[in-house]
């Protein structure tokens, strides 16, 4: 494990950005009563110098900063410079009614929030503290994706993945037990919604198994007919059937010293069944049409998107072979389940190598992120490659998409809904979402019930929500 930024082990410190000295000692004053350590700038180089120290956990800037004696132009240079060197440092702005207009546009732009001058104190130590609680969630939340991001980087270094493109938690715990049960010849049953990657991820345990030199036999058992399975399955004989002119090598055979892959198993009808069980059990097989018996030197791999124990219970699948082919099984969550894998697979699938390279814009990125992919990434792989071949242009924006409209219900479910905001919104946003959904909860929908007690105008509330994408009704309704 990774230690946390060393800004973790020492106390956040609010940085005063002012060149007033009486608003300095104001402002001093009054994070000192409250216990919050602070250090001060009166100009761009020693309040850069301070963030870059590392240990700032809000800043407060004057709106009417200046540098010389021009307009509050300087303000909102300031504040872009900070923004810039620390995009997540949250700042608090402090405005006189004259600069109100350029603070509303930082808002726009990443500032945390604004208080008009004269300041409510009440209001402003409570907005510090908030921050300065979502910047440490923000760190440790940073610390966890770097510890995740080396994971993978270890994972990536140690391993054939097979080109697999991830960034989720959830993923990276499929994928890692996929590595650890790959050197065993366990036969594995991979079950997960259809265009999940069943296929990729059998692919790493192929790749990663004392088999890798071996054939890998891929058999979608839902496309074969039915009177055609156990001949392809296991051979036929010349003769063996209405049709059948040659010898037909089985898939079984095809493997041999190698790996079988079975997509969609449940759909292998009766017979099908009963020979597989056998071949799982002895190693034995025979060809359609001949008397003798085969060795398989074979691991199978099987895959679903069924419920197979509700096939078991309607008498559609043998429960002897679901235990049979079920020695481990690896649970692939669906693409709705791990959105933050949407935008790295979506970058993935729309610039392949040796094409003119496009970018997704954030409103883009959030929109896939949000979307519920019920095709999973087998859908959002048709989609960006028509987006590829549609898009004239460079940037592609949400218009570009074409996504679907969906009911607003299928993205309010706690699955979808919380690991969206986790993947648009990294650091301290989600943690500062719950916050807000919280305050709204105790205050009975009373926005300025809400407000006072985060600290916030009833405005900034507003802006806050409608930033986090939380309305009244859902929030009422939770």
């Amino acid at each position: 494990m990774i230690d946390l930024d060393a800004r973790m082990g020492r106390p956040l410190k609010v940085l005063i950005v002012d060149d007033e000295p009486a608003i300095v000692h104001a402002l001093e004053v009054l994070m000192d009563v409250h216990g919050f350590p602070c250090v001060t700038a009166d100009s761009p180089e020693t309040a850069m110098a301070a963030i870059d120290r590392g240990d700032i956990g809000v800043a407060i800037q004057d709106m009417n900063f200046r540098t010389n004696e021009t307009s509050g132009e300087d303000g909102l240079a300031l504040f872009r410079q900070i923004h810039k060197r620390d995009p997540e440092l949250p700042v608090l702005l402090i405005t006189a009614w004259a600069s109100l207009e350029s603070a509303v546009q930082l808002i726009k732009e990443g500032a945390s929030d604004y208080l008009s001058k004269p300041w409510d104190d009440r209001k402003l130590v409570n907005s510090v503290r908030n921050l300065l609680r979502l910047r440490r969630l923000q760190l440790e939340n940073n610390a966890l994706l770097e510890q995740g991001r080396q994971d993978r980087a270890d994972l990536r270094d140690r391993f054939d993945l097979c080109g697999l493109i991830y960034r989720s938690a959830e993923m990276h715990r499929v994928v890692n037990m996929a590595i650890n049960v790959a050197p065993s010849d366990a036969p594995v049953l991979i079950t997960g919604p259809s265009g999940a990657g069943k296929e990729k991820l059998a692919e790493i345990v192929q790749a990663n198994s004392a088999r890798k030199e071996g054939p890998f036999v891929k058999v979608n058992v839902g496309a074969l007919p039915a009177e055609l399975m156990e001949a392809e399955l296991f051979g036929a004989e010349a003769g063996a059937f209405t049709g059948s002119t040659g010898l037909r090598v089985g898939r079984f055979e095809a493997a041999d010293g190698g790996t079988l892959f079975l997509d969609e198993i449940d759909s292998l009808p009766p017979a099908g069944q009963v020979k597989l069980l056998r071949v799982l059990q002895t190693g034995e097989y025979q060809r359609l049409g001949s008397s003798r018996t085969r060795k398989a030197d074979v691991r199978v791999i099987s895959a679903t998107n069924s419920d197979l124990q509700r096939s078991i219970t309607e008498g559609r699948f043998r429960e002897d072979l679901y235990f049979r082919v079920n020695v481990i099984e690896l649970q692939l969550p669906s693409l709705r389940e791990r959105p933050e894998d949407v935008v790295a697979l979506a970058q993935h699938f729309l610039n392949p190598e040796g094409e003119p390279q496009k970018t997704l814009s954030r409103e883009a990125e959030v929109a896939l992120a949000r979307y519920p992919w019920p095709g999973n990434v087998r859908e959002l792989q048709n989609r960006m490659q028509r987006v590829r071949l549609t898009c004239p242009g460079e940037s592609v924006g949400v218009a570009e998409l074409e996504l679907p409209e969906v009911d607003e219900s299928t993205l309010d479910t706690p699955a979808a809904s919380s690991a969206a905001d986790h993947a648009v919104a990294t650091g301290p946003i989600a943690a500062e979402k719950q916050k807000v959904e919280e305050a709204l909860r105790n205050a009975g929908g009373v926005v300025s019930r809400a407000a006072d007690a985060l600290g916030l105008s009833r405005q900034a509330l507003y802006r806050r929500m409608d930033r986090l994408g939380i309305t009244l009704e859902k929030r009422l309704r939770s």
